[in-house]
């Protein structure tokens, strides 16, 4: 007996969607080149071009994450932009905090089946990202992958490259008991604590993304798809005046987690509780939950995505420099003698 013939597309991947979904992506990726880009989308690699005839000792820096289940809140509200300009901030801030400005851009972007509407909502919000930058989004990779994910799923990953002088690098190690932490406002969740946040609020509460909650000011959909900001604008000018001693992106594990990756031995950060605004949302999900403090901020930014480590002399300096950029700023602590933790106390 013969067998049916069977075809690529029969299986599930569809050579035809994913030839459309890249025409999209050429367009849209196109917007966000610089002279420095060399190469096309659709080739086995990006190239690009140093510039560094301004720069003595360049360094590159480099760094990938994903989105993590924020995506899930995507899935729920079809709204998809918001997510791929989220994974590019993330990753800018990421190199950021070393004193690196970004170059360029890779992304991977992988579902069970091709939907060339989404996947082109998805590479808006990556370009927005990328131009707002000031980075090129150079290459990537879109990957259908049948009952791998399921229908209307998928995953959203980037990796970003970028140059500081060496002189330049921000590292921490010049941190010392004395010095002042200043906090820079989140938008909301950014781009961690989602798992926490969907069990409290879908599992628990049986909520909809749909639903307007007063204390939020707004559908719970929107408050939980809250940009991811940005710090580059704020601090891009700062990062070279060597004000700076330290700078601690708060991302998965919280202000508890991440201060102590820049502090050097014998430096504690002491954090002052009620120094900043705490947003609704975060009010919100530790009353709803029943959420112990020490969870809370080991797992959300409780309201602060970025944290400067400054000498107390450069405190003025560096306070008005960021409100001539429209950055608020908060005085949340200090480092005194101790272990490489961080400490809270009201």
């Amino acid at each position: 007996m013969t067998q049916r013939i069977l075809t690529y597309a029969e299986s599930g991947v569809s050579i035809d969607r994913a030839t459309d979904a890249k025409a999209r992506i050429k367009k849209l990726a196109q917007q966000t080149f610089n002279k420095n880009v060399l190469s096309e989308i659709g080739g086995f690699g990006g190239l690009f071009r140093l510039d560094v005839k301004k720069l003595k000792d360049p360094v590159l820096v480099s760094s990938v994450d994903g989105v993590g289940t924020k995506l899930k809140v995507a899935f729920l509200t079809g709204q998809h932009r918001t997510v791929g300009a989220d994974l590019v901030n993330h990753c800018v801030n990421d190199i950021l905090v070393q004193g690196a400005f970004p170059l360029f851009f890779l992304d991977y972007m992988a579902m069970g089946r091709m939907d060339v509407a989404v996947v082109e909502q998805l590479l808006e919000g990556l370009a927005s990202g990328c131009r707002a930058a000031g980075c090129a989004l150079i290459g990537g990779e879109t990957a259908e992958m049948p009952d791998f994910y399921q229908a209307g799923e998928y995953d959203l990953a980037g990796c970003i490259v970028g140059l500081v002088e060496k002189k330049q690098i921000i590292n921490g190690r010049a941190i010392k008991p004395g010095d002042v932490l200043l906090g820079l406002p989140s938008a909301g969740l950014h781009t961690n604590g989602y798992s926490l946040a969907r069990k409290i609020l879908f599992d628990r509460m049986g909520v909809t993304v749909s639903q307007y909650v007063e204390e939020l000011q707004g559908t719970v959909g929107d408050t939980l798809l809250a940009p991811h900001r940005s710090y580059l604008p704020a601090l891009k000018d700062l990062a070279t005046t060597g004000k700076i001693k330290g700078l601690a992106h708060i991302t998965g594990g919280g202000l508890t987690a991440n201060l102590p990756r820049i502090l050097p031995p014998g430096c504690q950060a002491r954090i002052h509780l009620g120094s900043w605004p705490v947003l609704p949302i975060f009010r919100f999900l530790q009353r709803s939950g029943h959420v112990p403090d020490d969870d809370m901020y080991r797992t959300f930014n409780m309201g602060i995505g970025m944290v400067l480590v400054v000498a107390k002399r450069n405190v003025a300096f560096v306070e008005q420099a960021l409100k001539t950029k429209g950055e608020l700023c908060y005085s949340i602590g200090e480092i005194v003698a101790g272990l490489a933790e961080v400490g809270y106390q009201p």
